[in-house]
């Protein structure tokens, strides 16, 4: 296609945002120094897993907090982020209002990885909220939204109600008894994500994922 150069951003270090580096071996492939050690620890594991990651290429150009780049005329900001993984890295693209979420936002709900964690994500989310842009397109959501030109603001929002009232259920056995639909109603209310059936073992799974948490 006439395309010269290429640059990689890994958003985290889960696996089905690192397979198929192999592709771009030849290329410079960006991270924040979390997701690299992340890799760097995991990287027997990812390579012996199912299916193997094999070989696991690792980024060659490794930021901390935060890295402006240009692509053509356009500026962009690499932001790193505690939200969903330890790790995570988000693009922002400040001329366009545009901020490409990665993992970090998710439509119907976020899926839950680092349970124990939760706080900082709340933290960060709420650090998230102060910067400046206008949409967001993350990696899981709605087709029709994405096409239309992405989730608004409120979507920050309603990540971090469902996230405080997972918190809620380590002391509310009814809450936790909830089913999605139920669970976030208010939030399908407001009309910054949308219910939908498939994220109900998600949700189920989640809600196990921060009980457990708190016994440990």
């Amino acid at each position: 296609m006439g395309v010269t150069s290429i640059r990689v951003v890994l958003s985290h270090w889960h696996d089905d945002h690192i397979a198929g580096n192999e592709a771009f071996k030849d290329c410079e492939i960006i991270a924040n120094s979390l997701t690299a050690s992340a890799l760097e620890r995991g990287r027997a594991e990812i390579e012996g897993g199912n299916p193997p990651i094999k070989p696991l290429v690792l980024p060659n150009r490794i930021f901390g907090n935060s890295l402006s780049l240009t692509v053509g005329a356009i500026a962009i900001e690499l932001r790193q982020v505690e939200i969903h993984s330890h790790d995570g890295t988000v693009l922002l693209m400040p001329d366009a209002g545009l901020l490409l979420a990665g993992d970090t936002l998710e439509d119907s709900i976020t899926y839950v990885s680092e349970p124990e964690r939760l706080s900082e994500h709340l933290i960060d989310l709420e650090r998230m909220a102060g910067w400046r842009f206008d949409r967001i397109l993350p990696n899981h959501g709605s087709l029709e939204t994405i096409k239309a030109g992405g989730y608004d603001r409120s979507f920050i929002a309603a990540t971090e109600a469902y996230l405080r009232k997972l918190l809620a259920c380590r002391q509310d056995p009814d809450l936790a008894k909830q089913d999605l639909k139920t669970f976030g109603a208010d939030m399908f209310a407001t009309t910054a994500v949308q219910y939908f059936a498939p994220y109900e073992p998600v949700h189920r799974q989640n809600v196990e994922a921060v009980i457990t948490a708190k016994r440990r």
